[in-house]
C-alpha cells in the first residue's frame, strides 16, 4: 500500500501520469505503426524491451513496473500481429510437418508391375560366375563401310 500512496506525492507525479497513459494504451488498443512494429518484432527489440522492464522493476515504483510489463507484453503481441510474423509462424507448416506429409504420400503398396518385373529379372546374381555362351557372334557384311573403331 505504501507504493500506491507514494505515487500521489508531488515528486512522483510523472510516474502516475505515465501509468495513466499506459492504462489508456492498453484499454484503447491502438494499432502499432509499421515502423515501430518492425523495430520491436525482432530479437534485439524484444531484448531491449525486457531490459527496460527489468530496469523499471529495480529503480522505480513496483506498480509502474507491473503496468509497464503488461504494456510491453501487449506491445510485442501487437507488433507481431502488425508485421504478420505471428500468423506466419502459426499457419505456415514447419519442415517436420512437410516431411511427414511427403513421407505419407510416398508410401506405395507393392504393385503388380513390381511383381512382374521381379519375376522377369535375370537369374544372374551378384557373386555368381557366368558360363560362356554356346554361340559365337558373327559380324554381318559392312558393304564397304569402315568399322567404328577404325582410325581412317
Amino acid at each position: 500500500m505504501d507504493s500506491f500512496t507514494e505515487l500521489f506525492k508531488k515528486e512522483h507525479m510523472s510516474e502516475f501520469i505515465l501509468i495513466i497513459l499506459m492504462i489508456i494504451y492498453l484499454v484503447i488498443g491502438i494499432k502499432t505503426p509499421d515502423l515501430i512494429a518492425t523495430l520491436i518484432d525482432n530479437i534485439i527489440g524484444k531484448v531491449v524491451i525486457i531490459l527496460v522492464i527489468i530496469y523499471l522493476f529495480i529503480h522505480s515504483n513496483p506498480i509502474l513496473a507491473v503496468v509497464a510489463a503488461l504494456v510491453a507484453f501487449d506491445l510485442m503481441r501487437r507488433s507481431t500481429e502488425s508485421t504478420g510474423l505471428g500468423a506466419l509462424q502459426s499457419y505456415a507448416p514447419s519442415e517436420q510437418k512437410k516431411m511427414s506429409q511427403f513421407s505419407a504420400y510416398n508410401q506405395f503398396p507393392y504393385t503388380l508391375e513390381q511383381e512382374v518385373v521381379a519375376k522377369m529379372a535375370p537369374i544372374v546374381r551378384s557373386g555368381s560366375s557366368l558360363t560362356s555362351a554356346s554361340y559365337k557372334p558373327v559380324l554381318d557384311n559392312l558393304y564397304d563401310a569402315s568399322p567404328l573403331n577404325s582410325s581412317n
